[in-house]
């Protein structure tokens, strides 16, 4: 696969969006290239993928609406370099259109999703939902992510409760909710992409409950996303609350539930995914 041009996005472009540039093929294909800011352990930081699977869906010329919701697949993990992204919508209507994104490497396909798009209507509004009393960003400080794996440095992460101990394995397992104040880092105005970007930004669960690090990989991740464009912009550059917690570690599995709030208390999403790891 031949490296894009967009490998030498220029540098005055924040992290993000060199990352998320993309170059048409034509027929509803991109290529792009995998940046150094966005690499976890193994391979790219899962957000970073779903938000260039979404940027390609939202770049489609025939896509109506804003996001609606994301589901992102990791099959394997991508290799360092080139990569392709492939878009079909599957069906639209009305209200909603249906999109299926494959990513591909040389090896083949290393990670699949579906986006559903969808029209903002003016409708009767009910939000039960509350978001958590917690201190402000500014009364909480930023926590020192030298030494663990580039993604982590590409947010300013605030924890309110929650941050792993990374003092090896417990004999008692740890509460496993979290409550951090997130954004870029550098700070950057929120939108759909940097959204499903946040929305993996938790660290997995097995880490903060056990308290050390075995082989251990997002399966599946679902972003819904429940903010309109004029709450988006209003968000801004200020940090988003999330919330997230686990019900259950089971065969080697487990769940991870997450909600991102606004700074002045919207509900902008809830995300779930899956999650492997290895004794």
């Amino acid at each position: 696969m031949n490296d894009p041009d967009v490998a030498a996005a220029p540098a005055r472009l924040h992290p993000f969006d060199q990352a998320l540039s993309l170059r048409p093929l034509g027929e509803g294909r991109w290529q792009g290239r995998t940046h150094p800011a966005y690499w976890n352990m193994a391979g790219p930081f899962g957000g970073i993928t779903g938000a260039l699977m979404l940027r390609a869906v939202l770049d489609h010329p025939e896509r109506r609406g804003r996001p609606l919701a994301l589901t992102v697949n990791f099959c394997g993990a991508l290799a360092e370099g080139a990569f392709e992204i492939v878009v079909r919508l599957v069906r639209g209507g009305r209200s909603t259109q249906h999109w299926s994104v494959e990513m591909l490497d040389d090896r083949g396909v290393a990670t699949t999703a579906s986006v559903v798009t969808a029209a903002e209507r003016q409708t009767w509004t009910h939000a039960p939902g509350v978001m958590p009393r917690v201190p402000s960003a500014e009364q909480v400080a930023a926590a020192d992510m030298t030494g663990r794996p580039a993604w982590t440095r590409a947010f300013e992460m605030r924890f309110v409760e929650g941050l792993p101990a990374w003092r090896g394995r417990l004999e008692t397992p740890a509460d496993g909710r979290t409550v951090v104040w997130v954004r870029d880092a550098p700070e950057r105005p929120l939108d759909y992409p940097a959204l499903a970007s946040l929305s993996d930004s938790f660290f997995v669960k097995v880490i903060q409950v056990r308290g050390d690090l075995p082989p251990v990989a997002t399966v599946s991740l679902t972003t819904y996303f429940l903010a309109d464009e004029a709450e988006m912009v209003a968000q801004g550059t200020q940090p988003v609350l999330g919330v997230s917690d686990v019900r259950a570690f089971r065969h080697g599995f487990n769940d991870q539930i997450g909600e991102l709030w606004s700074a002045g208390g919207q509900l902008l999403a809830t995300t779930t995914q899956v999650v492997w790891w290895k004794d």
